[in-house]
């Protein structure tokens, strides 16, 4: 087997559900990403190093790209060992994909050290691997654009069916205010079941958005971003929700919502100035309210995970 021995990649944070796409739907970003050296080493083992201030595992057990590192060992059976070297870039509890983007890079990056051996679908079911131990439900909605990048829409986890939709050339705004939404917990604030009148309008709405970002309508895609099932109940853990989302449509954008299960808060629009408009009223909510915030302004990251050096 042709191999390196070390490898460095960006991983990119991701937007999931994209409003109404709840566990199906999501796109990659250019920004935020973080930064994963990953070498071989001649012992079955994983070790992890830590270079951020978060105090994430280093026992890969316990860590979201240790278990996605033991999983393909474990496919492997030939005694070989990963060291990864991770440096986060996206605050866990973000909700900008941050569990994801240390999956799935340690997925891309050991396939790189490998010679490429498993192709996208395999790396999606490795990575899932870390969203269980991160989550605690093996979804891909954040997996799947980080490894695809762009827009990609999860028909089925059983069996696996990703597809690729063409992305718009949108701008992305994203407010994190720092406080810490956590993925399980915002899953547990969910119904177990809808009424049939609002799950017959939230499958209007995935399905034009679906349709908006094929035909590059970008009316549609602002009339399909509603959400009647998962942001009435999610969004009350998110301070100034309600405020960012109506000042931002008021300014131009083509509307958002919740990013994956929050705190943050993403917007599309169509230009970058209306997406710089929105970043300084996003700030300006969460300055009134006192609450620290990081904004980006950044679009549709089409490549997902990267090679940097080797």
């Amino acid at each position: 087997m042709d191999t390196i021995r070390s490898v460095t990649v960006q991983s990119p944070g991701t937007i999931a559900n994209l409003v109404c796409g709840f566990d199906v739907l999501g796109l990659a970003l250019h920004q935020p990403f973080d930064c994963l050296t990953l070498k071989l080493i001649d012992r079955p083992e994983v070790e992890i190093i830590n270079h951020d201030d978060y105090g994430l595992p280093t026992d890969p057990v316990k860590n979201v790209s240790g278990v996605v590192l033991l999983s393909i060992m474990e496919r492997l059976h030939n005694g070989v060992g990963f060291q990864l070297i991770s440096e986060k870039k996206i605050k866990p509890g973000s909700g900008i994909g941050s569990s994801a983007a240390s999956a799935a890079g340690a997925a891309v990056a050991a396939n790189m050290l490998l010679g490429n051996i498993f192709n996208k679908e395999e790396l999606v079911q490795f990575a899932m691997n870390g969203e269980k131990l991160a989550s605690g439900v093996k979804h891909a909605d954040n997996i799947a654009p980080c490894i695809y990048g762009g827009i990609t829409l999860v028909r089925s986890i059983h069996p696996l069916d990703i597809i690729s939709i063409p992305a718009p050339s949108l701008f992305v705004t994203v407010v994190h205010p720092q406080i810490e939404v956590k993925t399980a917990d915002a899953r547990q604030i969910l119904k177990k079941e809808i009424l049939l009148k609002n799950a017959i309008k939230q499958w209007g709405n995935v399905a034009g958005l679906v349709a908006g970002f094929f035909k590059n309508d970008l009316d549609l895609i602002s009339r399909s971003l509603e959400d009647v099932v998962i942001e009435p109940l999610r969004s009350i853990l998110i301070p100034g929700f309600d405020e960012v989302k109506v000042q931002s449509k008021t300014a131009g954008a083509l509307g958002g919502g919740i990013s994956g299960s929050g705190p943050s808060i993403f917007m599309l629009s169509a230009s970058e100035g209306i997406a710089k408009e929105v970043a300084q009223l996003m700030s300006d909510v969460y300055t009134r309210l006192g609450i620290d915030f990081h904004t980006y302004v950044t679009t549709i990251n089409q490549k997902g995970i990267i090679q940097t050096e080797q």
